[in-house]
């Protein structure tokens, strides 16, 4: 099952089981996806099973919807600073090719790359045995849920980046309950989006690179992820396709087990504070900057997977310059 969040005509949020590529069933009695997670924790039950309780007879035009830019992301927060983004990197067999050739010098070997040693660390202790912890991977800090762009909108990037390219990968999306235990309520198709040329400058920077938007959606894959994922990511400019490859997702193409990724996350207790929201980048192994794609404003983002529903698509926006002024009191 799928679900999406969306605005009606006059403003007001709802949630809808995805019925096909075409129709969308609205649910009665919640009008966010994080409502209807507090209901599923508080019955215990699942999610699918809560939707289904609260399916209706009203029926909409999905296309319609998503034409008139009432398609929200799958998951919000009234108060976005409780809504945390987050993500991983390194995690996927092959992602350490482009990652180490952008952190390469001319005397040093790309095997030698801090990047390919963590990689490596990965492949041999991502996957630990059951009752075991394995490897700590590489972890970013992205923004909270202001930094969440709608499926459809623009992806702003802002004046002073130096990139602004996609990154396809899988979101997990995450509600902390009221005993401060993270519950995963779904999956998302995602683009990360970062800023690489900021960090080929040097590796250090990766923390800069990802303070950037990102979007997810639009809709979110109730139950579990299967093992094996197969996308498409594409780049348009002027209505045309300039790029297009596609990529592999699920723990048979990582390097990490889902469950590990997660425990490292939330083995730090300040990302188990009761009622926030968590959206957690699981990573990729395919970039259009890797294939030296220069992006430019107006260029469209699409993501897509068949086992995601709609495909996921964004424009790039170069946000204007904003004077930083600090003052003293």
């Amino acid at each position: 099952m799928r679900l999406v969040q969306y605005k009606d005509t006059a403003g007001a949020q709802h949630v809808a089981v995805v019925e096909d590529q075409d129709t969308l069933i609205a649910l009665g009695g919640v009008s966010t996806t994080r409502e209807l997670a507090g209901i599923a924790i508080g019955q215990g039950i699942t999610m699918i099973e809560a939707a289904k309780a609260r399916i209706g007879e009203e029926r909409l035009d999905y296309n319609a919807v998503a034409a008139e830019g009432r398609l929200l992301a799958p998951i919000t927060h009234a108060d976005p600073a409780h809504f945390l983004v987050t993500g991983t990197g390194l995690t996927h067999l092959g992602s350490a090719s482009a990652r180490a050739n952008m952190h390469t010098s001319g005397s040093k070997a790309a095997d030698e790359t801090d990047s390919m040693k963590m990689f490596r660390m990965g492949v041999e202790g991502g996957k630990p045995k059951a009752g075991e912890t394995g490897v700590q991977p590489e972890w970013f800090y992205k923004g909270d849920g202001s930094i969440v762009a709608t499926p459809g909108g623009d992806m702003p990037s802002p004046s002073f980046a130096l990139d602004g390219s996609e990154e396809p990968e899988i979101a997990a999306i995450y509600v902390i309950d009221q005993d401060g235990n993270p519950v995963r309520i779904g999956f998302a198709i995602g683009n990360e989006f970062s800023d690489h040329v900021t960090e080929r400058q040097n590796y250090l920077y990766l923390a800069h690179s990802k303070l950037r938007a990102c979007s997810m959606g639009p809709e979110l894959l109730l139950g579990d992820l299967p093992s094996h994922v197969e996308g498409t990511s594409r780049l348009y400019r002027d209505g045309k396709v300039i790029w297009e490859k596609p990529f592999l997702s699920g723990e048979d193409n990582m390097s990490h087990t889902l469950a590990n990724l997660e425990y490292h996350h939330f083995k730090y207790d300040l990302f188990c504070r009761p009622g926030d929201v968590h959206a957690h980048f699981f990573g990729t192994a395919t970039l259009s900057f890797a294939d030296g794609i220069k992006t430019q404003d107006g260029d469209e983002f699409e993501i897509e997977s068949p086992l995601f529903g709609r495909a996921l698509r964004n424009r790039l926006k170069t946000q204007a310059e904003r004077k930083v002024v600090v003052k003293t009191i």
